[in-house]
């Protein structure tokens, strides 16, 4: 009995020690951008007695960085690094027979987590909304937004992790590719700042349809029929990046499979 009483204690402590660090890890990394942005505009306007930026007061900043943080917490997932993990140490034959696809199984084994996050994100923001008589309405919508910007970010990752089969450092390039969505997603900075001659680079791009387009919504400074448009960008980056998909990992498993013979 004691090595039964031994073995459960050890699961308690190992279920503990998961979901405190599942905790603080979502802590950190809504504290630290936030925390960066709130001392960037304590010190534009209350040492440097700026009255706006680009348009944009005191108060409207502090609302973005913090609505943001809500949407920043959805919009990540490193399950793009265990698909290149996977190719790159030769583990993946172990998924090639099962009836859904490396790429599907790797995320659904994965989004439970980000969905839990997106749960309570969207609970505390409706309760934050209520109290500050925000639209709540508009808080779903942008998390709706989202959500989409999550799966759109896997599949950008998927198809850049099948650079793991002809090169063993692909790591590398899902780390550029992180670095660039945290600049134009607008979980920075909010994307408006970029000079006028430079907000091509972001609007190229699906990127914005995380962070930065979430909140504008759900702050109201979109439109209803700019949150739709994004809505229908997003299902058209969701609907290329599908293709691509197959097209990338039909490619890489015809490649792997030959070195494997």
């Amino acid at each position: 009995m004691s090595w039964r009483l031994a073995a459960l204690k050890n699961g308690f402590q190992e279920d503990a020690a998961y979901r405190v660090e599942f905790f603080l890890s979502i802590f950190s990394s809504a504290l630290v951008p936030a925390a960066i942005q709130l001392i960037l505009w304590y010190a534009l306007f209350q040492l440097g007695n700026q009255s706006e930026v680009s348009g944009w007061s005191y108060a409207e900043l502090i609302q973005y960085t913090l609505v943001s943080t809500l949407f920043t917490q959805v919009r990540g997932g490193d399950h793009d690094f265990d698909l290149q993990e996977m190719i790159r140490t030769g583990s993946l034959s172990n998924y090639l027979l099962r009836p859904v696809g490396p790429v599907e199984f790797v995320y659904l084994r994965g989004v439970g987590g980000r969905l839990f996050i997106a749960t309570i994100c969207l609970c505390l923001g409706t309760l934050a909304f209520a109290a500050l008589g925000f639209s709540i309405p508009r808080l779903w919508g942008g998390m709706l937004l989202a959500v989409a910007g999550n799966v759109i970010h896997y599949q950008i990752g998927s198809v850049l992790a099948t650079t793991a089969f002809v090169w063993e450092e692909a790591f590398s390039v899902l780390m550029v590719k992180n670095m660039l969505v945290q600049l134009l997603s607008g979980e920075l900075l909010p994307l408006n700042l970029f000079p006028e001659s430079m907000q091509w680079i972001w609007k190229s791009t699906p990127f914005y349809l995380y962070v930065y387009g979430p909140t504008q919504y759900a702050l109201g400074n979109w439109s209803h029929q700019e949150f739709i448009h994004g809505l229908g960008l997003a299902a058209a980056w969701m609907i290329g990046c599908t293709f691509l998909i197959r097209l990338s990992w039909g490619w890489g498993i015809r490649r792997y499979s030959s070195l494997g013979g």
